[in-house]
């Protein structure tokens, strides 16, 4: 009899664990997501180059380069 307790323990331990790892999945974050400090530098001063038509656009580099 104390095996069959036991058995019931551990399959109701089992799908609490289940429970728990069907939550964090689906409450996890995308690590690729997320920003690092020097990430939001880059895509700041992407933008204020952009405003200030600073940057080049693809076709006028190709053509520079002779591509």
């Amino acid at each position: 009899m104390s095996e069959a307790i036991n058995s019931k323990e551990i399959l109701h331990e089992l799908r609490a664990i289940r429970e728990d790892l069907d939550y964090i999945k689906s409450h996890m974050v995308d690590i690729d997501s997320i920003l690092t400090e020097e990430d939001y530098l880059s895509l700041q001063e992407y933008r204020k180059e952009k405003a200030s038509d600073i940057l080049t656009s693809h076709e006028d580099l190709k053509n520079e380069l002779g591509i």
